[in-house]
């Protein structure tokens, strides 16, 4: 098949472009390069350096490659940046999204797979409950409101313009290629920091000093599954993409001082705004088992010491 990859050159984008190649689906990536890499589109695989805010240029990148199917994982990822600037979040993955769903249909694409967010979509999710696929939906930040909102206007793409859709909710994704700078997940974020033998911070769930918010943490390889059954027309409606077990912030960190040597310094910090205390989803049957946490870490942390090591030797030569 033809396939369209909107964020094809970041985190989870890339690897979904790799396991489509090493399938034989022909591919085309759609990145601005705001947080991708190049180096992460594989030779071969043509490139569009276009902006989901630029409705002309997303429409003729369509346009010329003609997809069967279209996989939407470029966003504004941040559930901070959005609070700070809902606008901001909203421009990229409303408008943004609409502008790509428009150009869809122009281009007579058969199939849509959008990344939507288990993590941020349901709100408070209280313990020792998981989020239910049926559970009402109540985003606390504008980051799962921008979420939830495109998967509304995706009911409204299939009933007047009868472009089918398959929605991802995906739980909190880490794993290699996953950007440590910035407002990145924060196993990158540890991960990096333990390896330079940098100080990392656990932000508070409620007051500074806790454990830290609870998360469901998804491997990268798992999600890409999950994608590939949606792209190849096996997956269609909502599906959850999560492990269904939960872990603190400070259970992630002390996970990762076991798999690396490190001598960091462990600060806390408050709570950070829009940041939902507790959010674990109840994994779709279909998805079958999951990378656990544990050797998820082992291999995220090895990546990312032979990136570090690598670094380090491109600054020595």
């Amino acid at each position: 098949m033809r396939v369209l990859v909107t964020g094809g050159a970041g985190f989870i984008g890339s690897h979904v472009v790799d396991a489509l190649v090493a399938r034989a689906h022909q591919v085309q990536v759609l990145d601005n390069l705001s947080t991708g890499h190049r180096r992460n589109v594989p030779e071969g695989v043509g490139l569009d350096v276009v902006d989901l805010r630029d409705a002309d240029g997303v429409a003729k990148s369509l346009n010329a490659f003609k997809p069967e199917v279209v996989c939407h994982q470029a966003a504004q990822t941040s559930v901070s940046v959005s609070t700070r600037d809902p606008a901001g979040d909203a421009e990229v993955n409303v408008i943004g999204g609409l502008n790509l769903l428009q150009a869809c249909i122009e281009a007579s694409v058969q199939r849509f797979v959008f990344a939507s967010t288990g993590g941020a979509i349901y709100g408070e999710v209280p313990p020792p409950n998981k989020a239910q696929r049926n559970d009402k939906e109540l985003p606390i930040s504008p980051y799962g409101c921008a979420k939830l909102s495109l998967e509304r206007y995706l009911n409204f793409f299939h009933h007047e313009h009868g472009l089918p859709s398959t929605i991802l909710r995906y739980a909190n994704v880490y794993g290699p290629r996953q950007d440590p700078h910035g407002e990145a997940g924060v196993i990158a974020i540890f991960t990096e920091r333990l390896i330079k033998n940098e100080a990392i911070c656990i932000n508070a769930m409620r007051e500074a000093g806790d454990d830290g918010c609870i998360r469901d943490y998804v491997f990268v390889d798992d999600v890409v599954r999950a994608n590939i059954e949606a792209i190849e027309g096996r997956w269609t409606e909502v599906h959850h993409v999560g492990t269904g077990a939960d872990a603190t912030t400070k259970a992630v960190a002390d996970a990762l001082f076991a798999a690396l040597d490190s001598t960091s310094d462990v600060t806390t910090g408050p709570r950070r705004a829009g940041d939902i205390e507790r959010s674990v989803l109840e994994p779709d049957k279909n998805l079958g088992a999951t990378v656990e946490l544990k050797e998820g870490l082992r291999r995220t942390a090895e990546w990312f010491a032979k990136e570090v090591a690598a670094d380090n030797g491109d600054e020595e030569a």
